[in-house]
């Protein structure tokens, strides 16, 4: 995915958070909800916003300062610490 996508996604959803919680709150208020009533759902909504872009399409930075979506794999920080201990282990028994 290009830098240029992200960018349109978090433009968007930046305008998403406000609509949300104002939208859904009118909208409850509106099927017959008090406001009191009614703003807790729209929070929730706006809140479920949030936390997509946050955690589902999270940009991650690399060296460059490009947003990319890469995902490190979780034995390889793993492999290389057992690995080492290994190779300690081995000179010690020298």
């Amino acid at each position: 995915m290009s830098n240029w996508s992200m960018t349109g996604y978090y433009d968007y959803v930046l305008g998403l958070i406000p609509a949300a919680l104002i939208g859904v709150t009118a909208l409850l208020n509106l099927v017959g909800l008090s406001l009191t009533a009614a703003l807790p759902g729209g929070a929730i909504v706006a809140g479920v916003v949030m936390a997509h872009a946050m955690f589902v399409r999270n940009p991650v930075a690399d060296s460059t300062g490009d947003s990319t979506r890469v995902r490190p794999s979780r034995s390889a920080g793993r492999s290389d610490h057992r690995s080492s201990r290994r190779s300690h282990a081995g000179e010690a028994s020298d």
